[in-house]
């Protein structure tokens, strides 16, 4: 059994700290504000040769209210699935009442609680940890997690209570397709990731920015492996001020880039605006599955819906390739439907690609739309394969490639997609010409076999010159 650790305590005692230090990774959002951290945040830590999971909590002060109130219960939430706590202190700031109610809500857990006094460099160790045994705890442990003191020492303690088993479990916990929810703040992204998931998973309020980290999440639905991935919202430059939004929307881009299937969250009551083209732009560059969710559809009236639809096909025709949902993610109607559509995007981006039938599309659209003539020069386009996938690149090899037209190339991508029946998922064309074989060769050749080449070549000339005359 692989042990799963929870980290709590008051807001900025280096909870995040100690999860990055653990996990040896940056996946956690680290800086000197308190509340930092909103939602659970599950990582893989080794240490030695022993592994365990550890959770990332939000603070906990018992005076929580308004969306403190949903971070207090989700970190107490990752109380309940835990096996150990490790309960972090400020040895700086010294014993606080909400240290002692947070302590009195542990003893009743019946988890065995490692108390931790965290940020020990600089004072004295004796002085900062004497108040902290009026909780009547037996053994408090002084860390530095910024620097990594005693944490060896606190995690050799903790696996004490969990014996290492014969047989080296294989980590089952594998992570499957990787859906990343994106989309402007509030438009529903975070309710959406607790209705596919059917828990209350991440925290949700109605304010704008309510998760600042990429929250990844590993479930299985129906026998197969998923990776939520639910991001900040994103939105335009002018109107991100504070340095805490911009490393969250620095680490959605990353979770766009690191997911297989990009789900983007619209606000159907809105429509389409300037910054969800932007956010799609995104996604289209990193190459990614693409399925757009209209939330928030339930609700509207007829004639809304209408002038919504009509945006949709007007905007997005460059993105014809994509499926679009209109869902209500509160009530979750439509949202089962949003599966078919990862599923068949995933599939379309991962399929293998065979070069005799590459070619043969590549041959069949050459033959009905020919390329355009180049200086007088016909762009020759000889054969295709596959280039890699998640996107699926084709490459085409032929003369004169460098100066194939756009509008050329895109009438090649819909070929392709509709031939291959790829549905989701954008296509990269890349072309190469044609290398002379003698170029390298002739380059080499010395100057005596150049010299040599010049005399055979006018002693030729000589000989047709005097045939000519007679």
């Amino acid at each position: 059994m692989v042990p799963v650790i929870a980290l709590v305590g008051r807001p900025n005692v280096g909870k995040s700290t100690l999860f990055n230090r653990l996990t040896k990774t940056r996946d956690a959002l680290v800086a000197n504000l308190p509340g930092l951290t909103r939602d659970r945040k599950y990582g893989d830590a080794t240490v030695g040769d022993r592994h365990f999971i550890v959770i990332d909590t939000g603070g906990i002060t018992g005076e929580e209210e308004g969306i403190d109130a949903a971070m207090a219960e989700q970190s107490m939430q990752a109380v309940d699935e835990a096996d150990a706590v490790f309960f972090l202190c400020d040895a700086r700031a010294g014993l606080t009442a909400g240290d002692e109610v947070l302590a009195h809500r542990l003893r009743q857990s019946d988890k065995p609680v490692f108390y931790v006094a965290n940020k020990i460099d600089g004072v004295d160790p004796n002085v900062a940890m004497a108040d902290f045994y009026q909780l009547g705890i037996p053994q408090l442990y002084p860390m530095t997690a910024t620097h990594g003191k005693g944490v060896r020492n606190l995690v050799d303690d903790m696996m004490q209570h969990f014996p290492k088993p014969e047989v080296d479990e294989e980590d089952e916990a594998r992570r499957g397709t990787k859906i990343a929810i994106i989309g402007r703040p509030n438009v529903g992204k975070s309710t959406l990731v607790n209705r596919l998931l059917g828990e209350e998973r991440v925290v949700v309020y109605d304010h704008p920015g309510t998760t600042r980290d990429s929250i990844y999440i590993d479930y299985e639905r129906e026998g197969e492996a998923y990776t939520l991935i639910d991001t900040a919202g994103v939105r335009r430059r002018k109107n991100v001020k504070e340095a805490v939004e911009k490393f969250s929307i620095v680490k959605a881009l990353k979770a766009i880039d690191d997911a297989n299937v990009v789900v983007l969250v619209m606000d159907a009551q809105e429509g389409l605006v300037d910054q969800d083209l932007h956010l799609l732009g995104q996604a289209i560059d990193a190459g990614r599955a693409l399925v757009i969710a209209l939330n928030k559809w339930d609700g509207l009236d007829a004639d809304h819906k209408e002038w919504v639809k009509s945006e949709l096909e007007r905007r997005l025709q460059f993105i014809d390739f994509a499926e679009i949902h209109f869902i209500s993610a509160l009530h979750g109607t439509g949202v089962g439907h949003l599966y078919e559509s990862v599923d068949s995007a995933y599939q379309s981006s991962m399929k293998s690609l065979q070069t005799n039938k590459l070619t043969q599309i590549l041959e069949g659209a050459v033959f009905d739309h020919q390329p355009p003539m180049i200086n007088g020069r016909r762009i020759k386009l000889r054969y295709a394969h596959a280039g890699g996938s998640n996107p699926p690149i084709i490459i085409i090899h032929g003369n004169q490639t460098a100066k194939v037209p756009s509008a050329y190339r895109r009438y090649l991508e819909k070929v392709f997609r509709r031939e291959l029946d790829l549905i989701g998922t954008p296509i990269r064309i890349e072309f190469k010409g044609s290398e002379n074989p003698f170029a390298e060769k002739r380059e080499n050749t010395s100057k005596r076999q150049q010299e040599r080449k010049a005399r055979v070549k006018n002693q030729a000339g000589k000989r047709i010159t005097q045939k000519r005359k007679k």
